[in-house]
This record gives structure tokens, sequence and C-alpha cells, in this order.
């Protein structure tokens, strides 16, 4: 997946990277970045999140998919650590008991506030090209998904695509990325499993 000869999407390295950078910013930036590595989702979808979008108990977070003509709420498990910082910087615990907080949005900046977040952090890490974006962290989502060996059909849902063509983007990788496809198969391939 490349644009005019660059990669699209964050490495696995450039992931860790922004998740470890984003440790530095103020609590709501570091979790946005959190959300967008962990969830895939579009900037706009996560700042669209509320306390009712969170399941603490399942470990979920419900997305409203905004690409399409119709409602579509897609629910994606998020790590622990993600549901932790969640829960420490928004008190969610409090707001799902409190009916005038369940539905204000937990983010409250505007789409541009929350790009540049993304892009000062990219920047200060030394991150570059089409990759260095929320959209550039979505299509890393996709990649590095597939290449953990979860299923195509689960990354699309997750993605909130409609077509599995448009998630079938996401194993068109170069480089790096594509020898740990090759890896996975070779060792798959040598080994079977029972």
């Amino acid at each position: 997946m490349r644009c005019r000869g660059r990669r699209k999407y964050l490495t696995s390295s450039e992931r860790q990277r922004l998740e470890e950078g984003a440790g530095d910013l103020k609590p709501r930036d570091s979790l946005l970045i959190l959300l967008l590595l962990w969830t895939g989702a579009r900037i706009s979808e996560i700042l669209d999140l509320r306390a009712s979008s969170i399941d603490l108990a399942e470990g979920l977070v419900a997305l409203n998919t905004l690409k399409r003509r119709q409602v579509h709420v897609r629910e994606l498990p998020l790590p622990p650590h993600v549901l932790d910082r969640l829960e420490c910087i928004f008190s969610l615990s409090r707001r799902q008991m409190d009916p005038d907080l369940l539905d204000a949005r937990l983010f409250g900046i505007s789409r541009s506030a929350a790009w540049r977040i993304v892009k000062a952090l990219c920047l200060r890490l030394q991150i570059s090209g089409p990759a260095a974006s929320p959209k550039g962290i979505r299509h890393s989502f996709g990649v590095s998904s597939l290449q953990s060996g979860v299923p195509i059909t689960l990354v699309q849902r997750w993605l909130g695509h409609a077509r599995l063509t448009t998630t079938a983007i996401y194993t068109s990788v170069t480089g790096p990325e594509e020898r740990a496809f090759a890896q996975k198969f070779w060792t798959f391939a040598v080994a079977p499993p029972e």
C-alpha cells in the first residue's frame, strides 16, 4: 500500500514509537493517540465517543461508523491498559451513572485540533510522509491486525468496511511487513498446526 512510491501505513516500530511518545503528551491527547492505534478508527469516530460508548466490564468500545449512509455501530475489544486510561482520565464509571454526562462527548475538541496533536507527535518522533497522519495510523492498524493473524473478515468488521475488497488493500504491503507475512507462511508450512 503505497502512495506515489511512499508507504501509507506506519511500520510496527513506528507504531511502537508513537505509543511510547504519546506517554509524554497531556493525558487526553495521549489517550486520543492510544485509541487511534488500538481501534483503527477514523479520527471523527474517536471524537464522537461518549461514556455510553465504552463497556468497561466487557472491554469493548462501540464506534459509530461515520462513512456509511445508515447508522452502523461496530464494537471492538480494547487492551486493558487503554481501558484503564479511559477510566482514569474520563471517570467513566461515574459518567455512566449520571444521565447528564452519559452522552456528552469525551474529547470535546475539533477534528483539526486532533489532527494537529497527531501531526505534532509524528513530527517530534521524526515520522514523516503519508503514514504520519491519522489515516496512516488507521492503515497501520489494518496491516498489523492481518500480520498478527486476525482473520480478514474480523479486520473488515473492526474497520467498518462494507466490502471485503476494501479491507484487502491492507495485504498490499512491502519491505519488512511483506517479509513478516512470508515468515508467518513459512512457519505454518513447515510445522502446520494440528
